[in-house]
């Protein structure tokens, strides 16, 4: 069930009324049914592989907070993460590994036997809630969280229905203490999770979709499409990853509140990072980004082990980040791995030069401090993460190598080609969309919006409301399209 579907539209406000007549004891019972229906109203077997997540979770959280010898815990996390992550890898990667591995022996020699394969379907939002799930025993096993009693709770914490499908990656050091105090709703909460309902709606339905026809179109012909099709092609994706995915937890974030739960902040205005550094740390898909900070880079000795381990940690977080997007609607393959070491050597270059930098700003002052040098970062830093991007919207290396030497071929053809071209009235109203999230998002990092719509008058928070709807209304493709990152 996606939400920007007329039946979720629709189920919502009945859910909403029913949990605020329940007593607030047994709110989390109704939430925990209201989830599993939620998950299995598209695929019902989906549900046995979350049930069979969460069992596993519980039974080995609930012996780790029993067990004192040290062997004995150590047994149960491996048993655990094997366990939840072996499922993940087996859904993911089996049958992509299984050609590889036949094509490689066919190569070395001439022929290969035939492998099995699995044939499974992954299940929906199982790379989010099985890193949710992981996340709960490393905390129970490293002490930060008490093992959870309640398998009620637990079950819900897995399952919640708005971060279920693509986030955030919530924490169960966040998420369970909030059940355990009641899920209550003040009137400000309804009207902070209204707001961001709306505005995920908008970013999803009326921005994302009305870019993804431009995009899909010239990655499909990526050979015949003209350079500046492609560059095009390109920049609007850049904006249609953005929109979906922040779109979708824009809602999520914004139903949960609505339900008296908090999640935690997934974006925060990337496409405005000065390096690619605060922009997998700070501000895209943050809930990732602090997984794989907590729970592989620190373990891993994070910078605390030389330059060169610290080196090695940041490439082998990016490479993991690429193998867990894998799988993707552009399908499982090389071109997730590229990305993610792409990035990755982002991150060893900004943390090589960093020192010069700092040198340069105590010599040059006014320059480093300037609004000119920081639009100057912001646009370097886009550019690159842009260039990642091609990678991952490619269905392959090949054709993303073809689509950049198609473009870098033209570059100085470009600017004459541009005001030749005959745009169409979809591309102008792309760009007009792009624009206008741009000068929302600048305005946002100044002072938040949300600030702003409290502190203005009636009339204008109101025109602002009004112009959602309407842009809701008439410019927006309703279930066009599933959520990209759904598709994990």
């Amino acid at each position: 069930m996606l939400f920007t579907s007329f039946s979720f539209l629709t189920l919502l406000p009945l859910a909403l009324l029913l949990h605020a007549l329940l007593p607030v004891r047994v709110r989390w019972a109704w939430l925990l049914l209201a989830s599993y229906g939620f998950y299995a109203a598209s695929a019902p077997l989906n549900a046995f592989w979350l049930g069979v997540v969460t069992l596993l979770v519980y039974a080995c959280g609930w012996g780790l907070g029993r067990a004192q010898r040290p062997v004995a815990r150590v047994a149960l996390l491996m048993l655990g993460l094997v366990a939840v992550l072996g499922l993940l890898t087996a859904f993911k990667f089996y049958d992509f590994a299984a050609g590889e591995l036949e094509r490689l022996v066919a190569v070395w020699l001439g022929t290969a036997p035939a492998l099995p394969r699995l044939g499974l379907r992954n299940p929906v939002g199982l790379s989010f809630y099985a890193f949710s799930a992981a996340s709960y025993l490393l905390d129970v096993y490293a002490g930060r969280l008490p093992a959870e009693r309640h398998a009620g709770q637990l079950a819900l914490y897995v399952a919640f229905f708005p971060k279920i499908l693509a986030g955030p990656i919530e924490r169960a050091t966040t998420f369970l203490p909030q059940l355990r105090t009641g899920l209550r709703v003040e009137p400000e909460r309804l009207v902070a999770g209204l707001q961001l309902i709306g505005w995920g709606l908008f970013k999803k339905v009326v921005i994302a979709d009305n870019l993804a026809p431009l995009v899909d179109r010239p990655f499909a012909i990526a050979a015949y499409a003209s350079p500046l099709e492609l560059v095009l092609a390109v920049y609007f994706f850049a904006f249609q990853i953005y929109c979906d995915f922040s779109g979708y937890t824009d809602i999520a974030i914004g139903v949960a509140r609505l339900f008296g739960i908090d999640l935690m902040e997934n974006f925060r205005r990337p496409y405005l990072a000065r390096s690619t550094a605060e922009f997998w740390g700070q501000r895209w898909h943050i809930s990732l980004a602090h997984w794989f900070r907590d729970y592989l880079y620190f373990p891993l000795g994070g910078s605390r082990a030389g330059r060169l381990r610290q080196y090695a940690n940041i490439m082998a977080v990016f490479t993991v980040s690429g193998l867990w997007h894998a799988g993707l609607g552009y399908g499982v393959g090389w071109t997730f791995l590229v990305w993610g070491a792409l990035n990755g050597l982002y991150n060893w270059a900004g943390l090589a030069t960093r020192p010069l930098w700092h040198a340069l700003g105590g010599h040059l002052p006014r320059i480093a401090s300037s609004p000119v040098w920081a639009v100057l970062r912001v646009l370097l830093t886009f550019h690159a993460v842009l260039l990642a991007w091609v990678f991952f919207r490619a269905t392959s290396i090949g054709q993303a190598v073809l689509i950049l030497r198609r473009i870098a071929g033209a570059l100085g053809q470009l600017p004459a080609l541009a005001l030749r071209y005959p745009y169409s009235g979809e591309q102008a109203l792309a760009v007009g969309l792009i624009a206008v999230l741009l000068a929302l998002e600048v305005l946002d990092e100044r002072r938040p919006l949300r600030e702003r719509l409290a502190a203005a008058p009636v009339y204008w928070r109101w025109t602002a409301y009004y112009g959602v709807l309407a842009a809701l209304l008439i410019l927006g493709r309703w279930q066009a399209r599933e959520f990209i990152y759904m598709q994990f």
